[in-house]
């Protein structure tokens, strides 16, 4: 306590030295302190950037977080790319800490995603548990999820606590109850507090505690965390504690605390409750001053060593975005001997079902993937019955649990396959995706990638209306740190699915409803034979669909689309029109992006036409063609065409609206005919 004290005290007295925006433990010591000393190295925990008590009581040293403070290139956690008491630790010696954002509640999924991992993987006795965890006893591994008081308002928390609860996961919330969120009360912010919300979730222990003192922490703590280790059901601690520092540097509590408020939380300063009760033990006055002196020296010179450490290195800016991937080439026999020609869903279904057989680790689930139906569009079918329903299961209408949970299981070493039922759906998961997946990799420093793959049925087919029918490609795509797929035919589901579940790194696979089942007119050739077992196709490479006469393309009378999906085949019916005239490319991986391929089609025709389902306005197409067109400049023949539907705001059910909106043959057809004769 005397340490984290010294260190706030440090860090005011040297406001111009500690520029970047940072919060402080103080009020919140005891609880803090009490947490951190029942943990052990096979344990896993997600202290919130107010809790650097935590690190202090799990052995970090003042100058390991101070690094971090400072943003010095040798913080050991981020390099410099993330604020103070944003931790992320894998080692033996210490409990896990995943990476984690700022977004105030955001932790508690993929922190649960951990529990949940966790108890698979018991499940199955993987060999995969921290040592220490090879069977459920009194050093079983616990989670620990840390929150402030007014993040337990964000919805998302509550579906991990409903996630917790209803698979009774071994997980610990400790919720520090300082009746603030920046200059919001609890009073004007919730009618209830965190101790009285979680009664409505049935199965989730409760306990509320004095966070300020010391012995009464300690001892909650301690009885807490060996219920869990020994039973494996989650729990809730509520601790009241006060809030003795500013909200963070940059918003100070005399901005808005009256000096009423700021007194009354005073009282509970935790330093001086438990110095009281140390003196009234026997200590001696004498011995606690040593304490603090040594304390202040500690903290003096590890802040003079971490002010004096080096900034990071510029050109280390770009480093860990993705871990690499070993699936670099083709490989396999992509039409398998003796093999029949499947559907696009059975080549996923397929391709799943092997992974699973291969990979006890893996597992899939999301909304109605289960086994009373296996999928809206039977793309799991029989799976939960072949592998048992802890393997393949569903969810509840959660699409931020169903994808944050993955950064979660990820860590423990479990191998998530999860289902978005359609793409118009994803939306709730888009915080997840953003602020805790895709930063993962890059703000850890390539500790914690988070391996998942992310299945998302896309497109418009048929009269799905303005709820099941969107294309969201352009969406993801403005998100850094995810890789997208888009397979448009058998062959390519099953090898890019393959590789998708092999990258280490978060893949999104977007799979075409109207290809699934080739019933939409000209689809037939989605279907292809099934390819064998080890075939898999690296992600970021194109294929040539559609090839043109090499005749045609000398004498100039050429051009070239660019497409993926539904795109494939509205292209390749226009292009019978123009016999030997039209080389198609099919993207296949949008990204990362087979530039290659792409330019260098372009520069042969000199003439290109990029074709997406989406609206065309402020589209990927659009950037593409931008790019094209600045890569391909001295070796085009026209401006670069995109064709996309119109720029509506959703897809209008009656299909006859529906076939106004989007592409088609004959649209392409025009603009194929336009380009060849311009």
């Amino acid at each position: 306590m005397c340490t984290a004290r010294a260190m706030a005290e440090t860090y005011e007295a040297n406001r111009q030295v500690c520029k970047y925006v940072h919060s402080t433990s103080r009020g919140h010591e005891a609880i803090q302190l009490a947490t951190a000393f029942q943990l052990l190295p096979q344990d896993y925990v997600s202290p919130y950037y107010r809790d650097e008590s935590i690190m202090l009581g799990l052995g970090f040293e003042p100058y390991t977080l101070m690094l971090q403070l400072l943003a010095k290139g040798e913080d050991i956690f981020t390099g410099g790319r993330e604020y103070y008491n944003h931790p992320n630790y894998r080692s033996a010696d210490k409990p896990t800490i995943i990476h984690q954002s700022s977004a105030t509640g955001m932790q508690a999924i993929p922190t649960t995603g951990v529990a949940q991992g966790i108890k698979y993987l018991e499940k199955i006795g993987s060999p995969l548990l921290k040592k220490g965890a090879e069977s459920i006893c009194a050093n079983s591994p616990i989670v620990i999820c840390s929150l402030g008081d007014a993040s337990v308002t964000e919805g998302e928390v509550s579906e991990a606590f409903q996630f917790a609860a209803l698979h009774q996961l071994p997980i610990i919330y400790l919720v520090q109850d300082n009746d603030w969120g920046i200059s919001v009360s609890s009073a004007e912010a919730r009618t209830t507090n965190a101790f009285e919300f979680i009664e409505g979730f049935k199965g989730i222990n409760r306990i509320t505690v004095d966070g300020s003192d010391f012995a009464k922490s300690f001892a909650t703590m301690e009885h807490v965390v060996k219920e869990v280790r020994e039973k494996r059901q989650p729990w809730l601690v509520h601790a009241k504690v006060p809030l003795l520092g500013h909200h963070t540097s940059g918003v100070r509590k005399d901005f808005y605390r009256t000096d009423e408020d700021l007194a009354k939380h005073a009282i509970d300063d935790p330093g001086p409750k438990l110095r009281a009760a140390l003196l009234a033990q026997g200590i001696s006055e004498d011995e606690l001053n040593a304490i603090e002196q040594e304390a202040n020296e500690l903290v003096k010179n590890d802040f003079a060593k971490a002010s004096a450490s080096p900034e990071p290195v510029a050109d280390t800016v770009s480093n860990f975005v993705f871990v690499p991937t070993n699936i670099t080439v083709e490989k396999g026999n992509r039409a398998g001997a003796g093999k029949e020609k499947v559907l696009m869903v059975d080549a996923a279904l397929f391709a799943i079902r092997e992974i699973m057989e291969e990979f006890p680790e893996a597992v899939l689930y999301g909304q109605d993937v289960g086994r009373r139906l296996g999928g809206v569009f039977r793309e799991a079918a029989t799976l939960a019955e072949q592998f048992g329903d802890h393997r393949v299961f569903n969810t509840a209408i959660q699409e931020a649990y169903i994808i944050g949970s993955t950064v979660g299981m990820s860590a423990v070493g479990a191998k998530p396959i999860v289902e978005v039922q359609f793409a118009d759906y994803i939306y709730p998961g888009l915080n997840q995706l953003v602020t805790e997946i895709s930063k993962s990799c890059y703000l850890s420093c390539g500790k914690f990638p988070v391996q998942t793959l992310i299945r998302v049925p896309i497109g418009a087919y048929g009269g799905g209306g303005p709820y099941h029918s969107g294309s969201i490609e352009s969406t993801l795509l403005t998100i850094k740190g995810i890789k997208i797929v888009y397979p448009s035919n058998a062959a390519d589901m099953k090898g890019l699915l393959k590789a998708a579940f092999h990258d280490p790194n978060p893949v999104v696979m977007l799979e075409h409803k109207g290809l699934y089942w080739s019933k939409v007119v000209g689809t037939e050739d989605a279907k292809m034979t099934e390819p064998d077992r080890d075939y898999i196709i690296p992600l970021g490479k194109g294929n040539v669909v559609l090839k043109a006469d090499e005749d045609k393309i000398e004498s100039g009378e050429t051009c070239c689309v660019i497409t993926y999906g539904m795109g494939v085949y509205w292209a390749k019916a226009a292009a019978k029109k123009f016999t030997g005239q039209v080389e198609i490319i099919d993207l296949r991986t949008l990204f990362p992006l087979d530039e290659e391929l792409v330019f260098a089609t372009v520069k042969k025709h000199g003439k290109c036409l990029i074709l997406t389902e989406e609206q065309q306005n402020n589209s990927f197409a659009e950037a593409l063609a931008g790019r094209v067109s600045k890569a391909c400049f001295k070796n085009l023949d026209a401006a670069v065409e995109v064709l996309g539907a119109l720029d509506l705001p959703a897809v209008p059910m009656n299909t006859v609206l529906e076939n106004a909106m989007l592409p088609n043959a004959e649209k392409v057809a025009a603009r194929l005919r336009s380009l060849l004769n311009g």
